[in-house]
């Protein structure tokens, strides 16, 4: 098996994984979302503590990557708590797929940040996915909308963080590292509200967090695998999957039906990075 088939598998596997996240943080039940964000970053940061522990150069960070960690960490931890805010109050898929949004944000972030200027194509892809998220958001005045913007306020906080994380990685910092302090930051972050707000939680609650960290972690290491196996552009689509996984899940165990306008914006926004994808791959050959 060539390297970019084995890319796609470990992307489409962290598609899966991230899914299996929402979908634990959702069965976990009526917690403050502060306190399911702990538990899902202090499974992240065990994992990323014990890698760097056994590794050659141990926990040594670059002197220029400080203030890179730092903004990724801080939109990463907004982008998380706000998706699973909308995890808890969405249907899954609608919160996977904002959250899915994160490319386009990307896109839009890179200019200020790495100074990457997008061409026509790639401002028209953002554009349609914009429009496309109008159909999962629906804008109206109602609870529901409130929602949704907080799902699209996540997608918008990861797309900021995965700027810098390509920026940290321009710079040689390392994989883990990026993981580590995000996942550190974050539980800082959201460990004072365990001491005002926690609620006690029964075994199971216990259990489906933890998995949720499990799943997490399984994620963030597959979709690190995957693009050590092959770039971004050849296999970013595959990411999609995750909205698939998730609409099954949800389906299967949680009775939840999209309704059409959201369909609709699923094939908009999925349409658009599928056409991106396929855009690339056409002018990198060109080039």
């Amino acid at each position: 098996m060539n390297d970019k088939k084995q890319g796609i598998i470990y992307i489409i596997m962290a598609g899966f994984f991230f899914a299996l996240m929402t979908f634990f943080v959702r069965m976990s039940g009526d917690l403050p979302t502060m306190q399911k964000a702990f538990f899902r970053n202090a499974v992240a940061a065990v994992a990323a503590v014990i890698l760097l522990a056994k590794s050659d150069e141990g926990f040594k960070i670059k002197k220029d990557s400080w203030k890179g960690l730092f903004l990724r960490s801080f939109f990463g931890t907004t982008g998380l708590i706000c998706n699973f805010y909308a995890v808890d109050h969405l249907a899954i898929a609608d919160a996977n797929i904002l959250n899915k949004l994160s490319p386009f944000f990307a896109i839009i972030m890179s200019y200020f940040v790495l100074k990457e200027k997008a061409n026509k194509t790639e401002w028209l892809c953002v554009v349609t996915a914009f429009i496309g998220a109008v159909f999962v958001v629906k804008p109206s005045m109602n609870v529901q909308f409130f929602n949704a913007m907080i799902g699209v306020i996540g997608g918008f906080g990861a797309g900021v963080a995965y700027t810098f994380v390509r920026k940290l990685g321009k710079q040689g910092e390392r994989g883990p590292v990026i993981v580590m302090c995000f996942s550190v930051f974050s539980c800082i972050v959201t460990a004072p509200f365990l001491l005002v707000g926690a609620k006690p939680m029964s075994v199971y609650q216990i259990v489906m967090l933890l998995l949720a960290g499990a799943a997490a972690t399984g994620g963030q290491l597959s979709i690190t695998k995957a693009y050590t196996k092959a770039p971004a552009k050849e296999i970013s689509v595959f990411d999609y999957s995750q909205v698939i996984f998730a609409a099954l899940l949800g389906f299967v165990f949680l009775q939840q039906i999209p309704d059409y306008l959201s369909v609709i914006g699923y094939v908009i926004i999925i349409g658009s990075a599928i056409f991106k994808w396929n855009y690339n791959l056409r002018y990198e050959e060109k080039v």
